[in-house]
């Protein structure tokens, strides 16, 4: 379906999604944010699909929550409009998503792509929560997921001091996967969401669900989640043809069942 402030698009088995605000370098207002988990949501639902993409321009990701609409705000009216309610929303996709980042992603649009399962960076790519600078904090995940990812100290400098970080160094504290020449983030998340799109997809399903718990559980609940899931992939039509491929030596292929 048509968007106003997000661009679609299907790559063989891979659905793109492209923040489409360059007169604000991206700033994520509520609608955007809505249309953009509307469009990755839309995807999850398509079997052609295997693997997302969110990505912006070259000059930003998100730079941020777009300030005009929370700058009267009051707590009333924030916790009325509940809008992380639209980023919880990402929380229950299915499927694989790559960040594919160049230039800004701070505030909002940082956090939107640490709630990716991976992230592709420009080299000129800045991550960073600036919220401190005017007043509040980070409140879709960003104190949480920076601890998660590069630890205490570095999440405590992030989120009190504003400052951003480079890409080099995001790839460095855990925050990224890997760093690429500028202008070829999307390709590189291309070339990875193709490398997960041929997997099976109950297999990648299930370990993105496994590798989520291990940040939500201790070790022991973590262990028994995940043997589950290893006896569950037992019943499905993907593991018998996966392993008969295998002993074949010939390509698998998978249904999702």
């Amino acid at each position: 379906m048509p968007y106003e402030f997000v661009l679609t698009e299907v790559r063989g088995p891979v659905g793109i999604v492209t923040i489409n605000r360059p007169q604000v370098r991206n700033a994520l207002n509520h609608q955007t944010i809505a249309e953009l988990v509307d469009a990755l949501d839309v995807y999850d639902g398509d079997d052609r699909i295997r693997c997302m993409i969110l990505t912006g321009d070259d000059r930003a990701f998100a730079a941020g929550a777009d300030i005009s609409q929370m700058v009267e705000a009051g707590a009333v009216d924030v916790l009325d409009d509940d809008n992380f309610a639209r980023w919880a929303r990402f929380r229950a996709i299915h499927k694989p998503v790559i960040a594919a980042v160049s230039g800004y992603a701070l505030g909002g649009g940082c956090e939107l792509a640490l709630m990716c399962d991976l992230v592709v960076a420009s080299e000129t790519a800045q991550f960073g929560q600036p919220e401190v600078k005017i007043g509040i904090i980070p409140g879709a995940g960003g104190t949480q997921r920076w601890t998660r990812s590069a630890g205490k100290v570095r999440a405590m400098e992030a989120v009190l001091t504003g400052e951003p970080v480079a890409a080099a160094d995001a790839e460095r504290i855990g925050l990224v996967n890997r760093v690429v020449p500028p202008g070829t983030q999307l390709d590189e998340a291309l070339r990875l969401a193709n490398l997960i799109a041929a997997r099976p997809p109950l297999a990648v399903r299930l370990g993105k669900e496994a590798v989520n718990q291990a940040m939500e559980v201790p070790l022991s609940a973590g262990l028994e989640f995940e043997r589950k899931l290893f006896y569950l992939l037992f019943a499905s039509d993907d593991k018998r043809e996966g392993m008969r491929a295998f002993l074949e030596k010939r390509p698998g292929r998978f249904t999702g069942r």
